[in-house]
């Protein structure tokens, strides 16, 4: 702050000094907190949105046009799962060239409704020379169970099973076929307390084996999975 003086005369003759001015000059108010807390958080977020930019921005690993694809004019591109598959079957005909798919598939419905329905009858006769022996072990477990709880099962198609083949795999000399099978079932049981009905719809996983150079043309079932439907 300055202040400004200046001589005036007085009615006696006399001098005096009189304020004539004040200039106050305030000194510069401090920036506002929250102006420097909007900056920081700016500064904050640039550096953010930059890493970010820099890690999901970058391409890491092969990526989905990396892949050379070789197609036939026209066609359209196939299916991943059908890419393997179709690869599959080309390695099975390589060492089996009668192989064939749809005959295959028939064969596997087939193997499904006798497999079901003797498993529910306990016919072990028509089971063994159709099951892998750790799986026929299996089911005898639980032919056993049921047939000391004294209970009795049937089981009718309630519909033609659907099979679609999964995959094939050649490992070693051993041929693996995975199929899916939607099937629509009814089961009647009985045991002490009366008879009861149960329908249902099943979506299965079975994998069929057979060793390539074997001169049976049969295929085993070796594994039992559940599957979305």
């Amino acid at each position: 702050m300055r202040d400004g003086l200046a001589q005036r005369w007085a009615p006696d003759g006399r001098t005096c000094l009189t304020y004539i001015e004040i200039i106050s000059r305030a000194p510069s108010p401090l920036p506002d907190p929250v102006v420097f807390q909007i900056l920081f958080l700016a500064a904050v977020a640039a550096i953010v949105l930059y890493q970010l930019y820099a890690t999901l921005g970058r391409r890491v690993g092969r990526q989905p046009e990396d892949v050379a694809v070789t197609a036939t004019p026209g066609a359209t591109s196939a299916p991943v799962d059908q890419i393997m598959q179709a690869e599959g079957v080309a390695t099975l005909k390589a060492r089996q060239p009668d192989f064939d798919p749809a005959r295959f598939l028939t064969g596997a419905r087939a193997a499904y409704e006798q497999i079901v329905k003797a498993y529910a009858e306990g016919d072990r006769e028509t089971l063994k020379p159709l099951l892998a022996p750790d799986v026929m072990d299996n089911f005898e477990r639980a032919m056993v169970a049921r047939e000391t709880a004294g209970r009795s099962e049937k089981v009718e198609f309630l519909t033609s099973p659907r099979v679609d083949l999964e995959r094939i795999d050649v490992v070693g000399d051993t041929a693996k076929a995975v199929v899916r099978i939607l099937a629509e079932v009814r089961t009647r049981t009985k045991d002490e307390r009366g008879e009861g009905v149960d329908d249902r719809r099943t979506a299965e996983l079975w994998t069929f084996e057979r060793e390539v150079k074997s001169t049976d043309p049969n295929w085993n079932l070796s594994f039992v999975a559940a599957a979305e439907a």
